[in-house]
């Protein structure tokens, strides 16, 4: 054996004895403190006696960690995850119960209750001690976090053939901040929030900026179809109706997001993104990737490494990953709990409700959702695979209840670039060389609720238009969000159907939200339904939407004129004359008649969409949700994400390839499917082209697996 590996026995010995002696003094502490917590006969013993029923409860409960825990997680398999979680510290107090039975002579006890608070400290004590260590030997760190990457290596028999010598064409880490609009993203890394983002952006830069514009429909299903599977063409929201078949798709819905991806698949004849050699961790859609976990699209399917829950257990596998998450995971409640109470107690405006099961969602976006995809990435990158693309929820999910630009949305950044510097420093470990790229898929947009400012939902006043009765209080539409649906997956719990979204009789409008954007449909109308036979049923309801001051424009197709733009004061142009600047549009900036036109031709676009008002000066609009920051629709900063990239990759605007280092981009990418493309080039000028679907492959995507083959 050489001296190296001498010495790197020798350390890993000594940082073992080192960890073990810290759980010991641990153990010793604890029985001092609690009085049902014992380490010595009931005759008393000497503190030398103690000492070692301790050192030996301690080691015995080490090694149970080690090796009994990994087995009961992966009995546990048909366990919803979050139960899971719930049941860590259950777990981890039956593992030492077992423990102290192993002590000489019976000499250790403790009641249930005390055991899984004792063992919960002992866990966050190794874990913390066993961390501080590695910090200052680099090999250790990256020996620890590999090890995962290297059991599921062995296990799957994937990453065989891949050389891992780091002179190998590098591999692209696709990091999407979800509802991080570019100028957030700056401010963030300006003030400071961000250092690891401040760090590729300052003097001497590694990484450049830019904004993309979103399509008119400014959500992560739209995005991320776009920019994983090359297609978003007929998604008009985040959920819609769909009149030849009754339902009702929501992005964030398995069976809907399967059928999406399915349907992607089949126009582009293309599996995706990630094809070649490529993992999806917490997306909505696979991305075509053969490697998948918490990926929304796949949820109800069965196999192998198929299933969407598997993230969850291959992250719990570890102990400590399992105690310092649930730890986590309680203090990101308690402080939900107090940033809530803190803002009603200040009368903080805009503001809404945010009890109930909203404290458990946000901890499980913010702290569950980020740890083990984080995790899943970086045992991505120490297998090696090609591309990888991970979604982090976390500010989304609470921008959209505290605001994009609340002190508890910054908080999160901060969090996130944690997340992120850990990211780089693996890159330093793997065995090839990374790139890695933060993009986001849509931004946000703050401002008041529709029904806060008006006192009745949009639901109420098309109900209203249409003559039917309408609740004498304002019903609140209920938050669209991945986040939630994510939640109840996990619980094994059915994502709700929207069936109750047209329950009635079939002559009542269906009125559904989408951030700022609304979608009225009739499901008693054949087709798309003009104008004119709108304005027989219903002659006050166009009319009664135009000019409510909440709602910018609405777009409608009309018999004499083809499709039609609607707003105040009786304005009306066709679409094929929409322009920039002018009419309705006005406020909502450069690309919205594109926007509006691309979206007029989708087979699924509603009867009557609806877009609310944006105050430029403010960059407010009126979400139709409950959400005070919003995105789905035109109107402010909700459309302007970003892509961050490293300097040694092309621009991402072909056009623009030979301006100066330094200078600006002047022309914008524009819509998910470019943002596709400029991302698949990337990939294709390190890994060599990617071969289509042949015409056999489509006709197979009804599986949507993302399974489809490619070749470098």
């Amino acid at each position: 054996m050489s001296d190296g590996r001498w010495r790197t026995a020798g350390s890993a010995l000594v940082r073992m004895i080192v960890v073990w002696a810290v759980s010991t003094l641990t153990m010793l502490a604890l029985a001092g403190i609690l009085p049902d917590f014992q380490l010595q006969s009931d005759n008393g013993d000497s503190i030398t006696r103690i000492a070692f029923t301790a050192a030996w409860g301690a080691g015995a409960f080490g090694l149970l960690s080690a090796l009994v825990w990994p087995a009961l997680v992966r009995a546990l398999l048909i366990v919803p995850a979050l139960v899971l979680g719930m049941l860590v510290f259950f777990l981890n107090g039956s593992l030492l119960l077992v423990a102290l039975r192993l002590t000489p002579d019976g000499r250790g006890a403790a009641n249930p209750e005390t055991a899984v608070v004792v063992a919960a400290v002992m866990s966050a004590v190794a874990s913390a001690t066993s961390t501080a260590l590695a910090v200052r030997d680099d090999n250790a760190y990256r020996r620890r976090l590999s090890r995962l990457a290297d059991r599921r290596r062995r296990r799957t028999g994937t990453g065989r053939g891949v050389d891992t010598g780091r002179g190998e064409p590098p591999g692209t880490v696709f990091i999407q901040l979800d509802g991080v609009g570019h100028d957030v993203l700056a401010q963030a890394a300006a003030d400071g929030l961000m250092p690891t983002v401040a760090h590729w952006l300052g003097d001497g830069s590694s990484h450049r900026l830019t904004p993309w514009r979103t399509d008119w429909s400014s959500q992560t299903g739209a995005s991320q179809l776009g920019i994983l599977h090359g297609s978003n063409y007929d998604i008009p929201a985040f959920r819609w109706y769909e009149k030849e078949t009754g339902d009702v798709m929501v992005s964030s819905r398995p069976a809907s997001a399967l059928e999406l991806q399915r349907r992607a698949i089949v126009r582009t004849h293309d599996g995706g993104l990630l094809t070649l050699d490529g993992a999806s961790r917490g997306n909505l859609f696979s991305g075509g990737a053969d490697q998948l976990a918490l990926v929304l699209s796949m949820a109800a399917r069965r196999g192998k490494g198929r299933r969407s829950r598997a993230g969850y257990f291959a992250y719990f596998s570890d102990p400590a990953n399992a105690v310092r998450t649930a730890l986590s995971f309680v203090a990101e409640v308690v402080r939900e709990i107090v940033q809530s109470t803190r803002a009603r107690f200040r009368k903080d405006t805009p503001r809404i409700k945010r009890g109930g099961l909203y404290p458990f969602i946000r901890a499980f976006a913010t702290v569950v959702e980020r740890d083990v995809v984080v995790a899943a990435v970086i045992g991505d990158m120490f297998a090696g695979r090609t591309a990888v693309y991970a979604d982090l929820v976390a500010y989304d999910e609470v921008a959209h209840h505290s605001g994009p630009h609340s002190r508890d949305a910054e908080k999160v950044l901060a969090r996130l670039d944690r997340s992120l510097a850990l990211i780089v420093k693996v890159a330093e470990h793997t065995p090839r060389t990374y790139r890695i790229v933060l993009l986001s898929d849509h931004g946000q947009s703050p401002g008041e609720t529709f029904a806060g400012v008006y006192g009745l939902t949009l639901k109420d006043l098309v109900r209203a238009g249409c003559g039917l009765p309408v609740p004498r209080r304002a019903q609140h539409t209920k938050s669209a969000s991945e986040a939630r649906d994510a939640v109840r997956i996990a619980l094994h719990r059915p994502v709700e159907e929207s069936a109750v979204e047209h329950a009635g009789p079939p002559s009542d409008p269906i009125v559904l939200a989408s951030g700022n954007l609304g979608l009225i449909s009739f499901p008693d109308i054949d087709g798309r339904a003009a104008r004119e036979q709108l304005d027989r049923r219903h002659p006050a309801l166009l009319r009664t939407l135009a000019n409510h001051p909440g709602i910018g424009f609405l777009l409608v197709r009309s018999e004499r004129h083809g499709s039609v733009v609607l707003g105040r004061g009786g304005v009306e142009i066709p679409v094929s004359e929409l322009k920039d600047g002018e009419g309705p549009l006005a406020p909502f900036g450069p690309g919205a008649a594109a926007a509006v036109r691309r979206t007029d031709t989708f087979p699924h676009v509603a009867d009557v969409m609806v877009n609310s008002m944006y105050d430029p000066d403010t960059g407010c609009v009126h979400a139709f949700e409950e959400q005070i920051g919003s995105h789905g629709g035109l109107g402010g900063r909700q459309s302007r994400p970003f892509l961050l990239w490293p300097r040694s990759m092309s621009d991402p605007v072909a056009s623009h390839a030979s301006a100066e280092p330094d200078t600006e981009l002047d022309t914008e990418l524009v819509g998910a499917e470019q943002v596709h493309e400029v991302l698949r080039r990337w990939l294709r000028e390190c890994s060599g082209p990617q071969i289509p679907l042949t015409p056999d492959d489509v006709d197979g995507a009804d599986e949507a697996d993302g399974t489809a083959q490619t070749a470098g």
